[in-house]
């Protein structure tokens, strides 16, 4: 059904698996665009009630492929840059409860695919960056407005304009994460927790899931990244930034 993708059903809980795990699961164009469709398949599933969202191998996700970004296409700048932000909506808004399940890295837009989930659980092993103004490039996809809702604006402007690396300690003590667990109990404790939401009416947890979305809609709207495009399009033709996306990925080898 997908390339760069799996989806499984068992009952009333579904899995949306990243399977390029060899490439630590990159998130290109094409992959965006079937996230966004799966979404919209686990929504026609009538059964569905829980969907867990996880990448193979060992990264939940090396975040956007700036290659496929890049790369030659009838589409315009802004229409690539835009498919970051649908995909990110069309997992917010998806009617199951979502549940990321973090193993490994997850970098970049896979922090904003994580941080689009209802809830959070991650091994002690997951490692987060957000590497964007390194790159060149602002952090986008909604990825800040759904950062300040969960973390609040000044941890927020400092994981993403210094960069650096922080483990899942920080994360749950940040907020960002429900759950903590050793690697070996991760796959043990997400089943658990979707069997527990699987069993609960359907209308008493969409619902509730419903109502905090409006809730912190008010307070810090992801409405207002409907612009995100735009500054993709200008760090990817500003000069300066251009020039700190080389420098970044010379540093490592690219």
């Amino acid at each position: 059904m997908f390339q760069n993708l799996k989806t499984e059903m068992e009952g009333p809980i579904g899995r949306l698996t990243l399977t390029r795990g060899e490439k630590m699961n990159p998130l290109g164009v094409e992959t965006l665009e079937e996230i966004a469709l799966a979404a919209r398949y686990f929504d026609e599933e009538t059964d569905a009630k829980v969907v867990v969202v996880t990448g193979a191998g060992r990264a939940f996700s090396a975040g956007a492929d700036l290659n496929s970004f890049s790369s030659k296409s009838e589409r315009s700048t802004h229409e690539i840059a835009e498919i970051g932000r649908r995909m990110a909506e069309a997992v917010e808004g998806m009617r199951s409860i979502t549940v990321a399940k973090v193993n490994g890295w997850c970098i970049g837009g896979g922090l904003v695919l994580a941080a689009a989930c209802d809830l959070r659980f991650a091994s002690e092993e997951a490692r987060f960056s957000i590497p964007e103004v390194d790159l060149g490039i602002p952090l986008a996809w909604g990825g800040i407005p759904r950062l300040v809702r969960e973390i609040g604006p000044a941890l927020t402007k400092e994981l993403v304009l210094t960069c650096r690396p922080f483990d899942a300690a920080e994360a749950k003590a940040a907020g960002f994460l429900n759950r903590v667990v050793p690697a070996a109990a991760l796959d043990a404790e997400v089943d658990e927790l979707a069997a527990s939401l699987a069993k609960k009416a359907r209308y008493a947890i969409t619902a509730t899931k419903r109502h905090v979305n409006a809730v912190t809609d008010q307070m810090v709207g992801t409405g207002r990244s409907w612009s995100d495009a735009d500054g993709l399009v200008n760090g990817f033709q500003d000069p300066e930034c251009g020039q700190a996306r080389r420098d970044y990925l010379a540093s490592r080898g690219k």
